[in-house]
């Protein structure tokens, strides 16, 4: 399962399911744009999240 980040925009949590992609808790995809940015595929809007985690840093 991917790694869990906040969404500070809508108040809630967003895991990835890709490098670039994650889905919100409302069932909203999201495309990382970078960091601590990622746009909602649904409307098209930029928000603020908290950083985006690497799949390279897997727990092992």
């Amino acid at each position: 399962m991917g790694k869990h980040f906040f969404d500070f925009e809508d108040g809630d949590f967003a895991f990835s399911i890709s490098d670039n992609m994650a889905m919100d808790s409302d069932g909203d995809l999201m495309m990382r744009m970078g960091n601590n940015m990622a746009m909602d595929m649904d409307t098209g809007d930029i928000h603020m999240i908290s950083s985006w985690p690497n799949d390279d840093d897997e727990d092992e």
